[in-house]
């Protein structure tokens, strides 16, 4: 496949090498300048992109090596957000949570959030297509101090008007760099199939069913001016953080009703990795001519998957989604925050080497 999504894609954060891990904490304890930080970046992301490429990966991201988390830096980025504790539910296995983000003041972007990120990106890819992520308007308000947000914002309605214009401006921005392939990262279409995150939203005063639907909404007012020739997929899991996970339960109906359906995007990359991604069955109401990556390699885990069991896997979908509008990746990335999952860069490598080579005898191709 030439255009984006591809039968063999990847989620996009990678796990970041061990000068990079000591760069930041000696760049925290101010032993480090930012200048020379971005040296140290700047030559990790050459050497992951001509890992990708010696791979044979034909989508190249930059693993994300500049951030820390998956969402807040490039929402951080806006004027009027800043940090906060978490007080939401925690990841399995472990104490360790992210910030909240903490609505402060009118959201502006008075500055690139993450242009300048793929702009490099695009400068290093020699093979392949360079590939944006990007975390969903969604993840502010799923993720956020409400209290703090209802005093600048009374109406959220005005909220995203501010939000999405913010992210109109970047997208446009990064079209005009050369971005051909964005994907947005949304872990609230897979969480709310789970009926304790559902009850943690209804105790916030809100309708899981509502916002499901004022958040594709927030997706779609995002990137409705994104020109044809940009593909924009959407990713969604059920966190990712430390090999740990967040919630369980299938796609549920009233989601994949209403946000598949609903989506202006071309296509899906959606977590089916373990038994808590339930079934295929939620894949019936994916519109005719969408593409749907399947999540099926799990970057949680060494153990490397049986290609007889994907082939399988990828038949059971098949039954929901034409064979031809259907690719494989891993089910998220191998490093969604800067800490990583537990695995081996040579047990990545194998992942990522087993989606191609399953990709291949499935699909064809060379």
């Amino acid at each position: 496949m030439q255009k984006p999504p591809f039968r063999a894609d990847h989620v996009g954060s990678l796990l970041r090498p061990q000068d990079l891990h000591e760069a930041r904490a000696k760049n925290r304890k101010g032993e480090l300048s930012d200048a020379e930080l971005k040296k140290i970046q700047d030559q990790d992301i050459r050497d992951v992109v001509k890992l990708q490429e010696s791979i044979g990966l034909q989508a190249v991201t930059d693993g994300e090596f500049r951030r820390d988390w998956w969402h807040i830096d490039f929402i951080h980025g806006f004027d009027g957000v800043d940090l906060t504790v978490n007080r939401f539910a925690t990841f399995h296995g472990t104490d360790e949570q992210p910030p909240l983000f903490k609505v402060t003041g009118k959201i502006r972007r008075s500055k690139p959030s993450m242009v300048p990120h793929f702009q490099f990106l695009k400068s290093i890819v020699q093979k392949g297509t360079p590939k944006f992520t990007m975390p969903s308007p969604a993840m502010l308000h799923a993720r956020s101090d409400r209290e703090a947000l209802k005093k600048v914002y009374p109406n959220v309605d005005n909220m995203w008007e501010d939000l999405t214009k913010a992210y109109r401006e970047e997208i446009r921005d990064l079209y005009q760099a050369g971005c051909r392939y964005l994907q947005i990262d949304d872990t609230t279409i897979a969480m709310w199939g789970d009926p304790k995150v559902q009850e943690q939203f209804k105790k916030l005063g809100d309708d899981p069913k509502k916002d499901a639907a004022m958040y594709a909404e927030a997706v779609n007012a995002a990137i409705r001016d994104v020109p044809d020739d940009m593909t924009v997929a959407i990713h969604t899991c059920r966190g990712n953080f430390k090999s740990t996970w967040l919630a369980s339960g299938a796609y549920a109906d009233f989601v994949a009703e209403r946000v598949f359906t609903g989506l202006d995007v071309d296509a899906f990359f959606l977590e089916y990795d373990t038994e808590r991604a339930g079934g295929f069955e939620p894949l019936r109401f994916v519109p005719k001519g969408k593409m749907v990556v399947l999540g099926l390699v799990s970057s949680k885990v060494p153990e490397l998957e049986a290609t007889d069991h994907l082939k399988r896997r990828i038949d059971a979908a098949a039954k929901y989604v034409p064979m031809e509008n259907l690719c494989l990746s891993p089910q998220c990335g191998f490093s969604s925050t800067h800490h990583g999952n537990n695995l081996t860069v040579e047990q990545e490598v194998a992942k990522l080497k087993l989606c191609i080579d399953t990709a291949k005898e499935v699909w064809g191709g060379k």
